[in-house]
């Protein structure tokens, strides 16, 4: 009996492992293009807008590879061991596009128009993703999930087999929409602190691109964004499931 139960137990074990692994590669390959498409963003924006600084260094593509040589660690050391760090729940990274500062001096609005861009290209996938997620709960392929949770916003649909769809779209829409939100935070060196150039006189806006420049803000920017962000995202999440997602359900 304790051998039967002990292999029993290294069975599921094995599976449990197994499906580990399956949802890792998933959420790999969701996390590497919605970072990537982010920094192609800004990296062809930059290049339309009079900047090749990017474009020489590999960047305006969906491409992985040049993306993963800039930043090694943010692009694949730190997300996998986030993510079997936090149990298959979580997966965390970063990458970067460079560019000319001093182009950013003498083109304010235009720089403040590359930040904007790759927030844009993340609101494209959150879009696209929820509108996939809304159909297939209204024509009945998706369903309320047993475990509502950020990557798991719809479940698949009794016999319908959707289960691995349901839960790629569900991770595409839950990890764009958090890139979209912490990408616009107002504080540098995140994307929204580039945006108030588009609303001043090019001489503020070049004196504020020279102030938030100081790399003490930058980490002191991200220690904000860090803490206030739990904050911000629940009650988002909190919305996209009661507003738009099962309006007529109450889960709080």
């Amino acid at each position: 009996m304790f051998w039967h139960l002990s292999y029993l137990s290294l069975i599921t074990n094995q599976m449990n492992f197994s499906k580990l692994l399956l949802e890792g590669v998933v959420w790999y390959g969701v996390f590497v293009f919605s970072t990537v498409l982010h920094e192609a963003a800004h990296a062809w924006a930059a290049l339309k807008l009079g900047d090749a600084t990017a474009y020489l260094g590999g960047q305006v593509s969906l491409d992985p590879v040049p993306h993963m040589q800039r930043e090694p660690m943010g692009m694949i050391g730190i997300p996998l061991i986030t993510f079997f760090l936090a149990g298959g729940q979580w997966m965390m990274g970063w990458a970067s596009a460079p560019y000319n500062f001093f182009w950013a001096l003498e083109h304010p609005r235009r720089a403040a128009w590359m930040a904007l861009a790759g927030p844009l290209a993340n609101l494209v996938l959150v879009v696209v993703s929820g509108v996939v997620l809304k159909l297939g709960l209204v024509m009945e392929f998706f369903a309320v999930p047993q475990d509502l949770s950020l990557t798991h916003l719809v479940g698949a649909a009794p016999n319908s087999g959707l289960d691995a769809v349901a839960f790629f779209f569900s991770l595409v829409f839950a990890l764009n929409l958090v890139l979209l939100i912490f990408n616009v935070l107002p504080v540098p060196p995140l994307d929204g602190s580039g945006l108030p150039p588009l609303f001043m006189k090019p001489h503020q806006a070049r004196d504020y691109l020279r102030f938030i420049r100081n790399p003490g803000f930058a980490m002191a920017g991200l220690l904000v964004a860090w803490f206030g962000f739990r904050y911000l995202i629940r009650p988002v999440f909190d919305f996209v499931i009661t507003k738009f997602l099962y309006p007529d359900l109450f889960f709080f």
